[in-house]
């Protein structure tokens, strides 16, 4: 029987959603809209994977609300927005925010606690203050070189009360650790702060789980959580379930054919890992080539894997287009070479790829490369029958991770650097 469910506001933040939560042990189903059917009695956890990170705010009621309003129906004790541990909004785009005055109409009963803390992503509060690492570094939030500089969501203010205070005219509080010390006075805090929302401190999965036992020790009935994959985890230790399931395979096998990768993230760490293919001799094309799709098909028919890019442009280009010209490519790639290994780079792309492809449900096979995960992803058509899919966030994974992917290597193996092949030429 489902006990937790969430709504995550990117498809690869839900997937690292259903990975905490299965880290705990509990099984789980992420589904890719509200409307698609899913047998409570036969999960633990019920994920719903959106698109309301990229969203302008004033769209994101449409998005985000029949979502939760499934979810409460599931009356399971705990429901999430799971947004990502970096806190990416704006008052303007994916605004959280909102989200907090949503949360208010819908699951009135308690203060909602925001917990972005993630420590094994190198993601930590201290004093409301949110800390984020980069590379090896540890900043705080508004110094973050990604996040300071964000072309969509930037941060300005490392303070989360402040920085979700600017997105809403609900007051928001905070709990800082001197407290957590106190079990009895932080669920008093969490059950009954004055505030609609509560910034929760977090520096180790400690502090998380003192969090998630307050939360669900405290007032009876459905509790309502904003935050990161780090409260998925501690929520998902504290949940009683009839049975845990043992950890998953950290080994994956080799494609059994191509792999198919398609990027929308122009992240830095993405360019690296893009740039690290070229030199293991993918053939990287320009998404916004006249032959692409073409070339694609040729590559997958030869039994190459191949790399679509779509930050080879330097015009500025409506993210829908992307959405959509990677979905065709997908789409038409399975359909004609169903054993490819796709991988989708960039979560606020993914998603609505993933819708446009068709795809209703994903469940996690295997935790190969840390946080980057396998998928077994599966719609009504007869080519998305149980597609292998993974999908990696542009912060996320390591710089081989696509060659791993293609030849099944495991993290722990990828510092042994793979010998490069020659390049194939495609014509």
């Amino acid at each position: 029987m489902a006990v937790a469910a969430f709504y995550g506001d990117d498809l690869t933040g839900s997937v690292d959603a259903l990975l905490q939560f299965r880290r705990a042990g509990l099984s789980g189903v992420l589904v890719t809209r509200p409307d698609v059917e899913v047998d409570v009695n036969a999960t633990d956890v019920v994920g719903i994977a959106g698109t309301a990170r990229s969203l302008p705010t004033g769209e994101m009621g449409a998005e985000v609300v029949p979502a939760l309003r499934r979810l409460r129906g599931l009356g399971t004790r705990v429901v999430q927005y799971k947004a990502c541990s970096t806190a990416d909004s704006a008052p303007q785009t994916g605004s959280i925010g909102r989200v907090l005055e949503l949360a208010v109409e819908l699951f009135p009963s308690a203060p909602v606690p925001i917990v972005f803390a993630q420590p094994d992503a190198g993601r930590y509060t201290f004093f409301s203050h949110h800390f984020a690492r980069d590379h090896d570094v540890v900043f705080r939030l508004d110094r973050q070189p990604t996040m300071s500089s964000h072309p969509v969501t930037p941060v300005r203010e490392s303070d989360l009360r402040l920085h979700l205070g600017a997105q809403t005219e609900l007051a928001i509080g905070g709990a800082h650790w001197p407290l957590y010390g106190a079990p009895v006075q932080l669920r008093r805090l969490l059950d009954e702060a004055d505030e609609s929302g509560v910034v929760c401190d977090a520096i180790s999965d400690e502090e998380l789980d003192r969090l998630a036992a307050a939360i669900l020790t405290g007032r009876t009935g459905q509790r309502f959580v904003i935050g990161s994959g780090g409260i998925s985890g501690a929520l998902g230790r504290h949940l009683q379930v009839s049975d845990r399931l043992p950890p998953l395979p950290t080994d994956v096998e080799p494609a059994t054919g191509p792999t198919l990768v398609l990027n929308g993230s122009r992240s830095r760490l993405t360019r690296v890992q893009v740039d690290a293919a070229t030199a293991a001799g993918w053939p990287v094309l320009d998404l916004f080539a006249e032959d692409t799709a073409r070339l694609v098909l040729a590559a997958l028919r030869a039994g190459a894997s191949v790399l679509v890019d779509s930050s080879m442009t330097d015009r500025s280009v409506p993210s829908a287009e992307v959405e959509h010209r990677l979905a065709a490519i997908a789409d038409s790639s399975l359909r004609r070479q169903q054993n490819t290994r796709l991988v989708l780079s960039g979560g606020d792309t993914s998603g609505n790829v993933l819708r446009r492809l068709g795809v209703e449900r994903l469940g996690i096979a295997a935790r190969p490369w840390g946080n980057v995960v396998l998928c077994h992803a599966s719609g009504p058509a007869a080519h998305l029958q149980k597609v292998e899919l993974v999908l990696k966030g542009g912060q996320m994974g390591h710089t081989s991770l696509f060659d791993d992917i293609r030849h099944g290597r495991s993290l722990k193996e990828a510092a042994c650097s793979p010998t490069p092949v020659p390049a194939l030429t495609l014509d």
